[in-house]
């Protein structure tokens, strides 16, 4: 039997490809871990219920990972997402994971996150023309700390 290369968008080929891989992946992580994702998705709205930005992420095994966090041009600089982070920290902890992790721009917020206590662990350059940096903050050993 030989095998071709199909590039189109069908989303159970592409259900497929993932499930196969979780699949796969749950034979090699410890019990405890198995069956451990969550989406996580936080929501910046008004009394209205109109959207002015969020977080949309996952929990994955022992981990959060944020995939976007955006807030509107005129609601930045005003705490909004610190508060987006804070809460997603509040959340990884109660579901007892280690880490954040996330990546940004240079164009985008990497000061930011440095100051909310994550550190950068790789980077590559010319993506897009812009430095693409992966974050990481440890949260597993700050919910042991006593306050």
């Amino acid at each position: 039997m030989e095998l071709h290369i199909s590039n189109q968008l069908n989303n159970a080929d592409k259900a497929f490809v993932r499930d196969k891989m979780i699949e796969f992946n749950l034979r090699h992580f410890p019990e405890d871990l198995k069956g451990r994702y969550q989406e996580v998705n936080l929501f910046l709205k008004n009394a209205d219920g109109q959207i002015f930005g969020g977080m949309v992420g996952e929990i994955c095994w022992n981990w959060l990972e944020i995939h976007y966090l955006f807030v509107d041009d005129a609601f930045r600089k005003l705490g909004y997402g610190k508060k987006l982070l804070s809460e997603a920290e509040k959340v990884a902890k109660d579901k007892k994971c280690d880490f954040i992790k996330l990546d940004t721009l240079s164009f985008q917020a990497l000061d930011f996150y440095i100051k909310q206590g994550f550190e950068v662990f790789g980077t590559i350059q010319n993506a897009g023309r812009h430095t693409h940096y992966y974050l990481k903050k440890e949260i597993r050993a700050e919910a042991s700390t006593p306050s």
